[in-house]
């Protein structure tokens, strides 16, 4: 495997989100939840409008933050067949506790970056979808960025979403899986677990995180058993392709066979390279290429043979 310095990113507070104050009588739109790009300026915690608020506006808006009705959000898009079964309103959550070389989100990293969004439109816009989802199989996935880093936030959109018999999906490094609580679980069908390393040294490397928290995030899934997981991998060329690395996934996730369903086996692509350039972070991926379809093809018989269905 070929070494690489890790340097943390540090942020610079840049945001190429929709940033501004909402007030009382505000909706947001559909295109208010898109990420344009071209916008590099800091706007430290102006992304939450907490700069542009007195002190106690600033205190109700951090109250609601802490109680859940309030989200710092990154955008959202509806899909099929990408962030879990059928069509799906996926929500990106601004906020990430690691910092993987190879994010293709970086401009998710922080919270304050991200739009203000109330609970209740987040749920009139699952309410809106139902019919699509019924018809599909599909529901509401969070995604992130980390979504575990507002897990009051996400507590709520769950427990609203199963109300409406809207399926569920989390999509998490298992990294803050502690902070998914069982009341949480119970209201969640399916999480797309990322699993990024299999060793512990070269998990600290790509992400800057420790591999412990996932596994026992994993743990606690398949002793609850009741929770689907889709197991996600990403394939890097010369940082998470050796053999080693991937017999130890192999080996962790063996023991949580009795709730996968799946494992998806992603290739690296440089998607993302434009952002870091635009926040101005150091993008240590720069020269690194996509894996052949044949080495990916090549890892994911790797883990058919140890009976998982693979796409």
């Amino acid at each position: 495997m070929t070494e690489l310095s890790h340097t943390a990113p540090a942020g610079d507070g840049s945001s190429i989100v929709p940033t501004g104050p909402i007030d009382s009588h505000s909706k947001l739109r559909d295109q208010d939840f898109q990420a344009p790009t071209g916008r590099v300026g800091g706007q430290g915690v102006a992304g939450l409008g907490l700069g542009e608020l007195s002190d106690m506006e600033r205190t109700e808006r951090l109250r609601k933050m802490h109680d859940g009705t309030l989200g710092s959000v990154h955008s959202w898009e509806l899909v099929t067949a990408v962030d879990g079964p059928g069509t799906r309103l996926t929500v990106f959550l601004n906020g990430c506790g690691l910092r993987c070389l190879y994010c293709h989100n970086p401009d998710t990293f922080f919270m304050k970056n991200g739009t203000p969004v109330e609970i209740d439109e987040i749920l009139g816009r699952i309410r809106r979808y139902r019919k699509i989802f019924r018809t599909t199989g599909g529901g509401i996935t969070l995604s992130g960025g980390e979504a575990m880093m507002q897990p009051e936030f996400v507590r709520r959109i769950l427990a609203g979403a199963k109300a409406m018999g809207v399926h569920t999906c989390l999509d998490t490094s298992g990294f803050l899986g502690a902070n998914c609580d069982d009341a949480m679980l119970d209201d969640l069908d399916l999480v797309l677990l990322d699993v990024k390393s299999g060793i512990p040294e070269l998990y600290k490397k790509v992400t800057t995180g420790d591999l412990q928290p996932t596994v026992d995030f994993g743990d606690r899934l398949a002793a609850r058993g009741t929770t689907r997981v889709w197991i996600r991998f990403v394939l890097v060329p010369g940082l998470t392709d050796g053999k080693d690395n991937i017999e130890a996934i192999g080996n962790i996730i063996t023991q949580w066979r009795n709730v996968i369903d799946r494992v998806e086996v992603l290739p690296f692509h440089q998607m993302g390279q434009d952002k870091w350039d635009s926040l101005g972070l150091d993008y240590q991926l720069r020269d690194t290429k996509p894996p052949s379809p044949e080495a990916t093809e090549q890892v994911r018989d790797y883990f058919r043979l140890l009976g998982f269905e693979v796409h």
